[in-house]
């Protein structure tokens, strides 16, 4: 009987302490995941009612309030519920997800076709470079607008208030956010709770509400309203912006805290909130031009506006990182020059600071906010990026599911084709927005496209003209002391950096041509990015010996890894039996460093070889990059044709 008390305690001790550490990161997931679709109701509502022209009647049919809050719901439910929470959680890399960890798998699997899959990853991260600048942007100016409902002499400093607001969330980058980020899930758990509290208290002024839970309602607002119907999916489509964080989130929460987070608080919590707004409006028409912010009393207005102000710059501040995060990807996977990275958590890897990335989006931010003014106008921005990225998802997922999970044909169809439909219907609706500011997400996609294209393509014909040039190790090996008669020998060890490890690097070559010297252990060092979020410790050194002179040493790192040579170096010494052994302190590493100049006949055309050498010529020191010590680095030169 003591024994079995004894066991039932221990497991009781083990489910508390389980279900603790999963309400601990569904808090974490609620403050980061899902702060950019939780500021959703400060606006997404209020554009459908613009879009079928309640705002000029001053009225709205109990119809169309039940058909928009219907297609509210049922878009969350299959967007949100069912495409992205329910399904892609569980197609992880490793782990991971994101649309370049979700491009990684699939090419990794696949050797044919892999051009189509770079492609929709690179087109899928572009467009969230755009939802990036427009996010804070529409966020932010829509919490400080609302303070003109309760002093409307307000209105003349809403632009400054906002600006000032965004120029404060980029200086404070730097610092990082590890400390202040504890109060994210917090302050978002208290920020969902005053959404649910808001929404149900006008419920019960007007219950009837409640019917938008039918589909029949959104399928009758469809069927009545014909082209009208279409463009109000622009405006429906507001309430699933910030769904492709949840799958973007994934490695730094896991699956089911996000699963838990979204079911239990947030999808219930801003169901409540669209329908206490849509109950508001029917009982009091005059509410319909900022109805969100008058949910609540005069008294209450000026707290109510201040909290939705925090919960904004925390949606922001999830769209950035992730912009950060991206972005590191993005060069790992060799899809964007060399950045500077500065790490802003001794505990957290995770918790980045690219320079280069915040300055720009900073001022993308400030530039859109001055051109468009108000929440509304930027509204007409918003939608095209995201939904871009939904559909890129949907598709990369159907080829995962079918290929890599094997999923049976028919039910790839069933699943995927609903979902591809209404991502398909949510961004042609979104395109109409194209002549009234919607070009501009597509103008900074087609951007940072052009970018990333010119940087691979700029890259491959760098290396296929370089390997022209090479010779193999294994040759090198063999005819160096014929080639290079004299050569005086050197104690110590020396580093050389290798594009390929299978070819003798042009440092080494340089080195001996111009210095006549040869160490007497030379370890040629390649760099290898893999597929994968991360590559074990354990697995990451490869080490092979071409013979007493020569070794070759290969770091494996995974595209979220920070790839810290100096670091791999020293922890492969100081591991036995791996055959390389080297005294740090009197050991040199050598690189290559190119100075780029354009053919005018070959290679990319004019504006491309612009473009390329400008990357090249601003990217990121490969000492900083990789953390070479300075000292020990040198650097030898060669003129390179593009």
């Amino acid at each position: 009987m003591q024994s079995t008390t004894s066991s039932s305690s221990a497991q009781h001790g083990h489910d508390a302490g389980h279900n603790t550490g999963l309400m601990t990161m569904a808090l974490g997931a609620i403050g980061v995941v899902y702060g950019d679709i939780g500021t959703s109701p400060l606006y997404a509502f209020r554009e459908a009612l613009h879009a079928v022209g309640a705002a000029e009647a001053k009225a709205v049919s109990f119809s169309d309030v039940t058909g928009i809050l219907s297609l509210f719901l049922w878009s969350m439910m299959i967007v949100v519920s069912l495409k992205y929470v329910t399904v892609l959680l569980k197609i992880d890399n490793r782990g991971e997800g994101g649309t370049l960890a979700l491009m990684a798998l699939a090419r990794s699997v696949i050797y044919r076709n892999t051009i189509g899959f770079l492609f929709l990853g690179m087109a899928g991260a572009a467009l969230f470079y755009g939802d990036s600048i427009i996010t804070p942007a529409i966020s932010v100016l829509s919490a400080v607008e609302g303070i003109q409902v309760a002093a409307p002499h307000f209105e003349p400093y809403v632009i400054p208030a906002t600006i000032a607001i965004i120029v404060g969330l980029f200086f404070f980058q730097s610092r990082g956010t590890a400390k202040v980020s504890q109060l994210f899930g917090p302050i978002m758990l208290l920020w969902f709770g005053v959404l649910g509290a808001t929404g149900a208290a006008h419920i019960m002024d007007e219950p009837r509400v409640i019917a938008a839970i039918n589909p029949l309602h959104a399928a009758g607002f469809v069927l009545t309203h014909g082209k009208i119907a279409f463009i109000t999916l622009g405006a429906i489509f507001l309430c699933v912006t910030g769904a492709e964080a949840i799958y973007a989130d994934l490695g730094h929460f896991g699956r089911k805290p996000i699963q838990t987070a979204w079911l239990w608080l947030v999808f219930p919590c801003l169901s409540l909130n669209y329908l206490g707004q849509g109950a508001m409006v029917l009982k009091d028409p005059s509410t319909i031009d900022n109805p969100f912010f008058k949910m609540v009393g005069e008294s209450w207005q000026i707290p109510f506006v201040m909290l939705a102000t925090v919960a904004t710059i925390i949606a922001s501040q999830a769209v950035i990182t992730g912009a950060y995060s991206l972005t590191r990807q993005a060069v790992n996977l060799g899809l964007l020059p060399r950045m500077k990275i500065m790490h802003t958590s001794d505990k957290h890897s995770g918790q980045i600071y690219l320079p280069q990335v915040n300055w720009m989006l900073m001022c993308g931010v400030i530039i859109l906010v001055l051109l468009f003014k108000t929440s509304s106008t930027l509204a007409s921005l918003y939608g095209i990026s995201v939904a871009g990225a939904l559909c890129v998802d949907g598709i990369m997922g159907v080829f995962v599911v079918w290929q890599i999970r094997e999923w049976p044909l028919l039910r790839v169809v069933a699943v995927f084709g609903v979902f591809l439909l209404l991502d398909v219907l949510f961004l042609s609706s979104n395109l109409l927005k194209l002549m009234n500011g919607g070009w501009v997400p597509l103008m900074i996609a087609a951007f940072m496209m052009t970018l990333m294209t010119t940087w691979i393509q700029g890259t491959f014909i760098l290396s296929s003209r370089a390997r022209k040039r090479e010779i193999k190790i294994e040759k090198f090996i063999r005819e160096y002391k014929t080639l290079f008669p004299g050569l005086q020998r050197v104690r110590g060890s020396a580093f050389f950096f290798a594009g390929d490890p299978n070819f003798a690097p042009a440092s080494l070559l340089q080195n001996i041509r111009h210095n006549k010297v040869l160490h007497e252990k030379n370890i040629i060092l390649s760099v290898k990015i893999e597929p994968v979020p991360y590559v074990p410790q354990e697995e990451r050194a490869l080490v092979s010996h071409l013979n007493a002179e020569f070794s070759v040493v290969v770091l494996r790192f995974g595209f979220k890894d920070d790839p810290d040579v100096q670091q791999e170096l020293l922890r492969l010494n100081r591991t036995p039996g791996n055959g390389i052994d080297f005294d740090w302190e009197n050991t040199s590493l050598f690189l290559s460093r190119r100075s780029i100049k354009s053919h005018p006949r070959y290679g990319l055309p004019g504006w491309q070889d612009i473009i390329y050498i400008w990357l090249s010529k601003h990217a990121a020191e490969p000492t900083d990059f990789y953390k070479l010590p300075v000292g020990r680095v040198i650097e030898i030169g060669r003129h390179v044709i593009i």
